[in-house]
């Protein structure tokens, strides 16, 4: 199923979303199969869970049921008993791969107020152009170095919108970047902080990332659905 991180929730770290997600299970009477042993768990599987902070409306994730249900009545009850901007989208009954082997890439737009899309576009020539941009992160295996321009797929600089914070005079340049999955990950602030070495480009305030869309990166450049090779033609719960 996919589902939308908006608003506060994108301030969601990903443990909080999977506890609040077993207890709408709970609360919806969702029949969720569980593993055995000792301890057994919810069978609930997440794929690339957005950093904490960032928007999203392209998160996914798989359930094991203990029974065959409808999955629109699945959509409509677990976003009823999830907090408004936890919001479930879409739902499928999965007969092929498992969904984490569907989902190589990632769509971003980044809304970077104060910056000037002239100015973006400099530095998104700037980085381009580069054939290895390094930049550095803590990660949980400690401080790591790795090459954020091979991880970009694309980078384009898009029509200006209004700043985030909704001020017309305020500039605010939109920026839309595809991002191949990789080991150590490559997120939103990785491709700022690799604009930050080539171009010297640093926002005024902290930008604004909202993931658009995961899946398979076609050789056109789009994001293949992942939920698409499950569908048997009726229409499950979208909006």
């Amino acid at each position: 199923m996919r589902y939308a991180k908006r608003g506060p929730l994108r301030f969601t770290s990903h443990r909080d979303f999977a506890r609040a997600f077993e207890r709408a299970v709970k609360r919806a009477g969702v029949p969720i199969a569980f593993s055995q042993g000792f301890t057994p768990h919810p069978k609930i599987s997440y794929a690339s869970a957005a950093p904490t902070g960032t928007a999203s409306e392209a998160e996914y994730l798989e359930i094991g049921l203990q029974a065959e249900v409808d999955p629109a009545w699945v959509v409509g009850a677990l976003d009823a008993s999830l907090s408004p901007g936890l919001d479930v989208l879409d739902a499928v009954a999965a007969t092929g791969e498992s969904l984490a082997d569907r989902i190589d890439a990632s769509r971003w737009r980044l809304e970077l107020s104060g910056v000037t899309s002239e100015g973006l576009a400099a530095a998104v020539a700037k980085f381009r152009d580069a054939s290895e941009i390094l930049v550095d992160r803590q990660t949980k295996q400690g401080r790591r170095t790795f090459d954020t321009r091979a991880a970009v797929a694309s980078i384009e600089v898009i029509d200006p919108g209004p700043a985030a914070s909704g001020a017309p005079e305020v500039p605010c340049a939109i920026l839309d970047v595809v991002v191949r999955q990789v080991t150590p990950s490559v997120r939103p602030d990785d491709v700022l902080a690799g604009l930050r070495v080539v171009a010297d480009l640093e926002p005024p305030v902290p930008p604004r990332a909202t993931r658009l869309a995961q899946g398979r990166l076609t050789a056109q450049g789009a994001i293949a659905d992942p939920l698409e090779a499950d569908r048997d033609g009726a229409v499950v719960g979208e909006r």
